[in-house]
C-alpha cells in the first residue's frame, strides 16, 4: 500500500522530534558532574537532586494522560518541548541551589509529559502506517543521545560554560523541531488524525473494566481503567531501565575499577552500549514485521542476559566492553514495543496504556543506580552485573504475556465501546 505524503511527513517531523529530545537529554546527564561543580552541590545532596527529576517525570507522564483528552498528543509535545529545553538552559544559566532546583523540577514534570506524549503521536503515527515503525522513533532518540554527548564532549574540551554550552545547543536543536511542529498536528485521514485525540475522546466512554456500555443519554462519565492489563508489560518496563541504567550509570566505573582499565577505555562502553542500541533499533522494525513482537522481545531478553553475563565474568577490559555493546543489542528492541502492546491492550483508552507503562520506566531509573551501586559496594560490582542479569531472565517468563490477546478477552478489558476497530491495533505489532 502507498504511503501518503502527508503521512511520511509527519512520521519524518516525529523522528526529528525524538532525537532533539534524546539530544537535550543526554546533554544533561553528561554533564551532571559540572553541574555538581558550579552549584557547589555535596556528593550527599546531588544524588536527592537527581531523584527529584525522575520523581517529577512520573507525575508529568501519568497527568499528561488527563490533558491528551482534551488536546491531541501532538499539540502538547509541540508546547512541552520548548519548555524542557529552555530548562535545560536555565540549569546552565542559574547559580543559586534554589534556581536549580526550580529548573530541575520544570525539567523532571515536563519531561515526564513529553516522553509520554511522543509514544502516544509514536503509536498513532504507527496506526495509520499499518506496520512497525515505533522502534525507529527511538532509535532517533538514541542517534539524538549520541548527538547530545557528542556536543558535551566539545563543550568540555573547549571549556565552554554551561549556558554557553546549553543555550548553544538549545539554540541549535530547537528551531528544527519547532519548525517540522506543524507536520504533527495537521489534520489528516480522519477528522483527527493519526494523533491521540481519537483515542482520548474514546477513553471518556466506558472502557476497560465496565460491564456493559453505557445508555445514558447526557454527559458521558469516565469509568475506571483497569491496572491488570498493564501489570506485565510494567513489570519488563521496570526491569529494562534497571538494565538500562546499570550500563549508562555503572559501566566505565565498573571497567576502571574491576577490570582496572585506563581512563580512556573506560569510556568505550557506553560508546559501543549506545552505537549497539542505534543500530537494533534501526533494524528492529523489520523483525518485529517478520517474526513479531513476542520473539523479538524474548530475544532481546536472551541477548541482554548474555552480554550481562559476559560483562560478568569478563577477564579484561575489551571483553567487558564488548558485553555492554551485546547487552545494547539486546535491550534496544524491548521498551519501545512495550508502548505498542500497551496500546493494544487498552485500544479505548490508548493515553492511560502509554502514560502508566511510561511511568514505569522512572520507577527503573529510581531502582536501579541505587541497587547496583549497593550490591557493588558490599560484595562486588561483578556482583552487582548478576543482579539485573536475574531479572532480565525472569523477563523470559513473562514474554507470553505480550502476545495479543484473545479477542473475548480484549472485549472484555477494552470494552466494545471504545470506538477503535480491533483490526486496527493489531497490525501494528507486525
Amino acid at each position: 500500500m502507498e504511503i501518503p505524503v502527508r503521512l511520511r511527513q509527519a512520521r519524518s517531523a516525529l523522528l526529528l522530534v525524538f532525537l532533539v529530545h534524546g539530544a537535550v537529554f543526554a546533554l544533561l546527564v553528561t554533564r551532571i558532574p559540572a553541574i555538581q561543580d558550579r552549584y557547589g552541590l555535596s556528593d550527599a545532596a546531588l544524588p536527592l537532586f537527581l531523584a527529584a527529576v525522575p520523581i517529577l517525570a512520573g507525575v508529568g507522564s501519568v497527568t499528561v494522560s488527563r490533558v491528551v483528552r482534551r488536546v491531541p498528543a501532538p499539540v502538547v509535545l509541540r508546547v512541552l518541548q520548548p519548555v524542557v529545553c529552555l530548562a535545560l538552559a536555565g540549569v546552565g544559566a542559574g547559580e543559586a541551589l534554589w534556581q536549580l532546583a526550580v529548573c530541575l523540577g520544570v525539567f523532571g514534570l515536563v519531561v515526564g509529559a513529553l516522553e509520554a506524549s511522543l509514544n502516544m503521536t509514536g503509536i498513532g503515527i504507527q496506526r495509520e502506517y499499518g506496520r512497525s515503525i515505533m522502534l525507529g522513533f527511538h532509535g532517533a532518540a538514541s542517534l539524538g543521545g549520541i548527538l547530545g554527548a557528542v556536543l558535551a564532549w566539545s563543550g568540555a574540551h573547549w571549556q565552554l560554560s554551561l549556558l554557553t554550552l546549553f543555550a548553544g545547543s538549545v539554540a541549535l536543536l530547537l528551531p528544527a523541531a519547532v519548525a517540522v511542529g506543524p507536520y504533527l498536528t495537521r489534520r489528516r485521514g480522519g477528522p483527527e488524525g493519526p494523533d491521540t485525540a481519537t483515542e482520548g475522546r474514546a477513553a471518556a466512554e466506558p472502557v476497560a473494566g465496565s460491564s456493559s456500555p453505557s445508555t445514558a443519554t447526557g454527559p458521558v462519565r469516565r469509568r475506571a481503567v483497569p491496572w491488570r492489563p498493564l501489570l506485565p508489560l510494567c513489570l519488563i518496563m521496570t526491569v529494562a531501565v534497571v538494565a538500562d541504567s546499570t550500563a549508562t550509570n555503572w559501566s566505565a566505573k565498573f571497567l576502571e575499577d574491576t577490570l582496572h582499565s585506563s581512563e580512556a577505555m573506560a569510556t568505550v562502553p557506553y560508546a559501543l552500549y549506545m552505537a549497539a542500541t542505534l543500530v537494533g533499533r534501526g533494524l528492529g522494525d523489520g523483525w518485529v514485521q517478520r517474526w513479531g513482537t513476542v520473539a523479538v522481545v524474548r530475544a532481546g531478553a536472551l541477548l541482554s542476559a548474555c552480554g550481562f553475563a559476559v560483562v560478568a565474568t569478563a577477564p579484561e577490559p575489551l571483553t567487558g566492553a564488548f558485553g555492554f555493546a551485546v547487552l545494547g543489542a539486546g535491550l534496544s528492541v524491548i521498551i519501545p514495543q512495550l508502548f505498542v502492546v500497551g496500546a493494544q491492550r487498552l485500544p479505548g483508552a490508548v493515553d492511560t496504556a502509554v502514560a502508566r507503562v511510561n511511568l514505569f520506566n522512572y520507577v527503573g531509573f529510581l531502582i536501579g543506580p541505587p541497587l547496583v551501586g549497593a550490591v557493588g559496594a558490599a560484595v562486588s560490582y561483578r556482583a552487582a552485573m548478576c543482579v539485573p542479569l536475574v531479572l532480565i531472565l525472569c523477563v523470559l517468563l513473562v514474554t507470553h504475556s505480550l502476545a495479543p490477546p484473545d479477542p473475548a478477552d480484549s472485549d472484555s478489558d477494552s470494552g466494545s465501546a471504545s470506538g477503535v476497530p480491533r483490526e486496527a491495533t493489531t497490525t501494528t505489532a507486525g
